[in-house]
């Protein structure tokens, strides 16, 4: 349901949250490799490329050279800059209302239960990959 709220106002600007979530990433860490925006997002490559290509064809993203040859590295474009910039504003408006509409307290109090759960499915998958 909250994601939903989110993805209610991002519509307007023709965004849904993951995508805002990708685009914020790269506007802020870009030029980026995918390897590393995969691990930042904590998405499998596969996944990372059918959500860029979307965003790739809409002139948001670009696609460019890495290092060499086979390396590649995305980056915002300035279309995609004033997208994010654009849906900032809207993001806001959603956490303003969803403070409004569960009240600020409540709104912590999901904030603190998911940082908490995310910390534990984190510890938890470490130690299954150092038990491999």
């Amino acid at each position: 349901m909250v994601n939903r709220h989110y993805d209610h106002h991002l519509s307007a600007v023709g965004l849904k949250s993951t995508q805002y979530a990708l685009l914020s990433y790269v506007v802020k860490l870009g030029p980026i490799r995918p390897s590393d925006l995969s691990r930042c997002l904590q998405m499998d490559a596969s996944t990372l490329t059918r959500n860029l290509q979307p965003m790739v064809a809409q002139g948001w993203l670009a696609v460019g050279a890495g290092e060499n040859a086979r390396s590649r590295l995305i980056a915002a474009t300035a279309a995609g800059q004033a997208l994010r910039a654009e849906a900032q504003r809207a993001w806001k408006a959603a956490q303003t209302d969803l403070n409004h509409r569960l009240g600020v307290a409540q709104v912590c109090a999901l904030h603190d239960l998911l940082d908490a759960s995310i910390a534990a499915l984190d510890e938890a998958s470490s130690d299954t990959h150092t038990a491999r």
